[in-house]
């Protein structure tokens, strides 16, 4: 009893320290965008290349998230399945065979220790949960410059011209723009489905990960 519940504080604070670094990651991401925002919108002139740049520094950021979230997602299966297995049975009528061979799991676990979820599907919660909004802000901040800096646009032609980057015309840089959110989007979406996916396929609602 005392090494299990051991063991149960160490896995919750290590997923306490990695739900911690999750947390600078989306901090970085809001804190380029902020800077983004300000330098774009710091006069009518300015331009907004730094929307579309700070693009790649928010990727950057997503992608090591995803990473730390599978991290992060181990420690927190484990310490959830100490807790549907052992303490919530313990505590409901004493009896710690709620499932058979649950410590079989866990032990196997930590022997092949190994990711609970794909690092795709991992980059698509982390859509899901924060960065979603991030890349709309984004998104919308380049169309609102466009729109209103330095004068109220009067035609496509123009936004167009507005958003010119040097060699690479207004026309290609929207289109980017617009596959860019289209193909973040439907990786959360996918993301989701997956999840659903994988739940009906264990046939059960207990699981790791």
């Amino acid at each position: 009893m005392g090494a299990v519940a051991h063991l149960y504080r160490g896995e919750v604070y290590r997923s306490t320290i990695w739900r911690t670094r999750l947390d600078t990651t989306t901090n970085w991401a809001v804190v380029t965008l902020g800077v983004a925002l300000s330098i774009s919108f710091a006069s009518p002139d300015a331009s907004p290349l730094p929307l579309v740049l700070v693009g790649v520094l928010i990727i950057f950021f997503l992608m090591l998230e995803a990473r730390r979230y599978r991290y992060f997602n181990v420690w927190r299966a484990r310490a959830r399945w100490l807790e549907t297995h052992f303490y919530a049975p313990m505590l409901y009528d004493g009896d710690l065979h709620l499932e058979e061979n649950w410590q079989k799991v866990l032990a196997n676990d930590y022997m092949r220790p190994k990711y609970h979820v794909p690092y795709m599907v991992a980059v698509g919660r982390r859509i899901r949960r924060n960065y979603l909004w991030i890349l709309l802000i984004q998104s919308l901040a380049f169309a609102g410059k466009i729109a209103v800096h330095p004068t109220a646009v009067q035609s496509w032609d123009e936004a167009f011209r507005r958003a010119d980057v040097g060699p690479l015309p207004g026309e290609v840089i929207i289109g980017f723009g617009t596959v860019y959110m289209i193909a973040w989007i439907f990786l959360a979406f996918w993301s989701d489905r997956d999840d659903a996916r994988r739940a009906r396929a264990r046939k059960t609602e207990s699981a790791m990960g």
